[in-house]
């Protein structure tokens, strides 16, 4: 899994740089600017919802091991997901604003 999150962070970096090279005045070019702040936004999006799940998951799983610890297990997942969630729209206003 580490692997592929290297390779997709590798991709974005790439595409971060590259986006500045495609902002020039040509014809066809000009509309390829968008696809770096889209690509972002997609990532940012699918590690969202992978954070968010993988957390509501091991929440309920470690719920039904210890069920007398459930309402701090929950406590703790709500404030993670929040955490995950405000960092997950400040990368998507960074993508918006990036694309203008």
């Amino acid at each position: 899994m580490f692997k592929w999150v290297k390779i997709t962070a590798l991709v974005f970096a790439l595409l971060l740089v590259a986006t500045p090279l495609m902002a020039q005045e040509a014809s066809n070019q000009g509309r390829l600017i968008y696809l770096g702040g889209a690509f972002g936004a997609g990532l940012v999006m699918l590690g969202a919802a992978y954070g968010i799940g993988s957390i509501g998951g091991k929440a309920v799983e470690s719920m039904a091991r210890q069920p007398e610890v459930a309402g701090n297990i929950q406590t703790a997942m709500l404030i993670s997901a929040a955490l995950i969630e405000g960092a997950t729209f400040f990368a998507l206003i960074v993508c918006m604003l990036f694309n203008n």
